[in-house]
């Protein structure tokens, strides 16, 4: 048996930390879950209640549930529309966005139509990057070096087969 320095052996002592500490390291990250309180399963989904996310001055978010009555839903005693424009889904569950200080919900449509306005819409980019990539030009494609062996041993098998005579 060899004998070690005590160098070598306390590099490998360092090594085996290292790994240890990255296996502790990565731990999976949580997704994002909207709060227990402000769930809704598929009964109460079909009872017209909905998970309200209310965006407050400050910008901090409260999460709560509601019902909606006559296509609108009383948050803090303010009624807010609650009609299927404004209406988005997470993982199956209903959510309507509403700021504080606007009793109209966030509409995705309203956004995209400002964003064509303000042109700063992505559509146009996504377009010119995928056409790019089609048009890209692309090299000859050689032969990989295992067919051109192949072709040379049976090459070699033929001629050898032709000298001897084919015995």
């Amino acid at each position: 048996m060899e004998e070690k320095s005590l160098r070598e052996e306390m590099l490998e002592m360092k090594e085996s930390l290292e790994i240890i500490a990255e296996g502790k390291k990565k731990k999976k990250e949580r997704g994002f879950r909207i709060p227990f309180k402000a769930r809704v399963n598929p009964r109460q989904a079909k009872n017209n209640y909905i998970t309200v996310m209310m965006i407050n001055e400050n910008g901090a978010v409260d999460f709560q549930r509601k019902q909606i009555i006559e296509q609108t839903v009383d948050v803090d005693g303010c009624p807010r529309l609650a009609t299927g424009e404004y209406v988005l889904h997470y993982k199956k569950n209903p959510v309507l966005i509403c700021p504080s200080w606007n009793t109209k919900p966030f509409s995705p449509a309203d956004n995209y139509e400002d964003s064509v306005k303000e042109k700063t819409n992505t559509n146009g980019y996504r377009l010119l990057l995928n056409i790019m990539k089609n048009s890209e030009i692309k090299g000859k494609k050689s032969i990989g070096w295992g067919v051109g062996i192949g072709v040379l041993i049976i090459a070699g098998i033929i001629v050898y087969a032709l000298i001897t005579g084919g015995a």
